[in-house]
């Protein structure tokens, strides 16, 4: 995943607006058509898209993403009021680690499994330098880019909780909350505070949230990743 440029720029206020953020793989049936509300979104145009299907997981239903030089992202309009959900809760399993891959490079910049959030902003704040790419980007793409995007990530090659900017643009930062040894094949129940996290590594409060979701891929690395995600839940602090 280079710099997200289509997924960031994709026009997600056309998606269904849900009553309630989150979703809950497991009151569907294996093989049913996905949530409503949720696309599966290229993050690099003319990529392969990652595959996102629902199926059987002992008594429930899991999402499954199956990534083979691809990159693409299920993702949902932004609903949640941090206010009064400021946390999120999701399981997930990677079936393994994808050889070569490094968050820290831009050419081997790959993730079995990535919860992402899209925020907005005031833009006027930003660098020069980062208004530039955005103005740059939008002329190439068609649509702005967001203003921040916090990422949760599977990642072999960085320490629990440490902070990895993306190689391209700042204005994505990703969070390490799984990969170490042992970690390949479990199933992960994770928590974390969405405007804590946002505001330790922007160094600000976070704005409003446009777009949330699931991010499988392996374009940078050519190779393939399964990975499996439970329900994601938004949750009062703390």
């Amino acid at each position: 995943m280079a710099v997200c440029l289509a997924l960031l720029m994709s026009p997600l206020s056309a998606l269904v607006h849900a009553e309630k953020p989150g979703v809950s793989f497991s009151n569907l049936e294996p093989g049913a058509p996905l949530p409503a509300g949720w696309k599966n979104l290229p993050v690099v145009r003319g990529k392969p898209m990652t595959q996102y299907t629902l199926v059987r997981d002992g008594q429930t239903t899991v999402l499954q993403a199956d990534a083979d030089r691809s990159a693409s992202a299920l993702m949902h309009e932004g609903d949640i009021d941090l206010a009064q959900t400021p946390v999120v809760a999701w399981r997930w399993k990677a079936e393994k680690a994808i050889e070569g891959a490094d968050n820290r490079t831009g050419s081997k910049e790959d993730a079995p499994a990535r919860l992402v959030f899209v925020f907005d902003g005031d833009k006027s704040k930003l660098s020069l330098f980062d208004r530039t790419s955005m103005e740059v980007a939008k002329r190439i793409g068609g649509q702005d880019l967001p203003y921040a995007t916090l990422m949760y990530v599977w990642s072999t090659t960085a320490a629990p909780d440490s902070v990895i900017a993306n190689p391209h643009t700042k204005r994505v930062q990703m969070i390490v909350v799984s990969g170490q040894p042992g970690d390949a094949g479990q199933w992960q129940s994770l928590r974390r505070n969405i405007a804590q996290d946002y505001e330790r590594v922007f160094h600000e409060p976070p704005g409003r949230i446009t777009g949330y979701g699931l991010l499988t891929d392996t374009d940078n690395t050519g190779a393939t990743a399964r990975a499996w995600y439970g329900d994601i839940r938004l949750l009062p602090g703390p």
